[in-house]
C-alpha cells in the first residue's frame, strides 16, 4: 500500500492559509527512534530543539512547560512516550488564530465543527495503549492529524481514517508540507477519507486502535479488527457525556476470546466530538444506538 495519500491542490491552498510555517530551517536532524530530547531542563530542550529541529524557540518553551505539567499529572508514563510529546510540534496542527493556545489544557476548534483534543488527554490516550515500534496503530478520527503525528514517533506504521472529507484533505496537505520540510517520521502516516466505524479492513488487523470521538457503544468492526492481546481505547457513553476505556481483547491459551474494560480516568466523565457517520457521500447522524 502506497504510505502516503497525495491530495488537490486546493486542499493544500486552504492549508496555507489556515496552517502556521515557524522553522527556522529544514529539519537539521531527521528522525530516528532512538532520538532522545534533552529532558533536564527548558533551556537545554529549547537549544536542542532549535539547533536539531528547526523549531521556534517560543514553542518549544511552551512544549517542554506542558510537558512537566502533563508528567506531573501522570498523563505521559514511559520514556518512550515522553520523547514523542516533546517531539511532535503541536503548534503546527492548530488554527492560526489558536495558536497563542496550542500548548493550553484545553480543546481547540479546528473548523468544520471538531476540535483538536487537548494534550493532556492526548498524552493519557497514548500511553495506555503503549505503543511498541513496528506494531500497526489505527486511529479513527483524524481531525487535526496531532495525534498520528505524535503515534508516528512511536512506530512506522500508523493508519488514520477522517470522516469529513475537506478536513482529511487539509490535514494529510499537512503532513506532506511537513514530510518535505524534513519532519521524516510522518513518512509512516497513511490517511483516507471514510467512516471510521468500520475500521480498515484492507490493512487489519492491528495491535492498537484509538478513537477520538465519542460514541455509545464498542464498534464491533474495530474490536474484529484489533489482533488477539490487542489494546484499543475509546471514548464511550451518552452525547457529551462519555468515559475514556481502555479494551483489551484477550485471547486464552484454547484461543477463547474475551474483553476486559476498564476505564483510564477512574470514572470522569469526559466530552468528545460525536461518532458520525456516512450515508453514501453524506455525513447524516451519529453511530450512536
Amino acid at each position: 500500500m502506497q504510505r502516503r495519500q497525495f491530495l488537490a491542490g486546493s486542499a493544500g491552498l486552504l492549508t496555507a492559509a489556515l496552517a502556521p510555517r515557524f522553522a527556522l530551517a529544514n529539519v537539521p536532524t531527521p528522525f530516528t527512534f532512538d532520538m532522545v530530547p534533552p529532558t533536564g531542563s527548558r533551556e537545554e530542550f529549547v537549544k536542542w530543539g532549535v539547533s536539531q529541529r528547526g523549531e521556534d524557540p517560543k514553542f518549544l518553551g511552551e512544549r517542554f512547560d506542558r510537558y512537566g505539567a502533563l508528567v506531573r499529572n501522570e498523563d505521559l508514563w514511559e520514556d518512550r512516550n515522553k520523547h514523542a510529546f516533546l517531539l511532535t510540534p503541536r503548534e503546527e496542527f492548530v488554527l492560526k488564530q489558536n495558536l497563542g493556545r496550542a500548548y493550553d489544557h484545553a480543546f481547540l476548534d479546528i473548523g468544520y465543527g471538531v476540535t483538536i483534543s487537548g494534550p493532556h488527554i492526548v498524552g493519557r490516550m497514548t500511553s495506555t495503549i503503549d505503543v511498541k515500534k513496528g506494531e500497526k496503530v489505527l486511529e479513527i478520527g483524524t481531525g487535526s492529524g496531532y495525534q498520528s503525528a505524535y503515534l508516528s514517533h512511536l512506530t512506522y506504521n500508523v493508519y488514520t481514517i477522517e470522516i469529513i472529507k475537506p478536513l482529511a484533505e487539509r490535514t494529510r496537505s499537512i503532513y506532506d508540507a511537513l514530510i518535505e520540510r524534513g519532519y521524516n517520521e510522518f513518512k509512516g502516516i497513511t490517511s483516507k477519507n471514510a467512516d471510521g466505524y468500520y475500521g480498515w479492513e484492507e490493512a487489519a488487523p492491528f495491535d492498537k486502535i484509538i478513537v477520538t470521538c465519542g460514541i455509545d457503544h464498542i464498534p464491533p468492526p474495530l474490536l474484529q479488527q484489533l489482533k488477539p492481546n490487542g489494546v484499543m481505547v475509546i471514548p464511550v457513553g451518552p452525547p457529551g457525556a462519555q468515559r475514556v476505556l481502555k479494551v483489551v481483547k484477550n485471547q486464552a491459551e484454547d484461543g477463547t476470546i474475551t474483553v476486559a474494560r476498564s476505564d483510564i480516568y477512574g470514572g470522569r466523565i469526559v466530552s468528545f466530538v460525536p461518532f458520525t457517520k456516512l450515508e453514501g457521500d453524506v455525513i447524516k447522524g451519529t453511530h450512536n444506538e
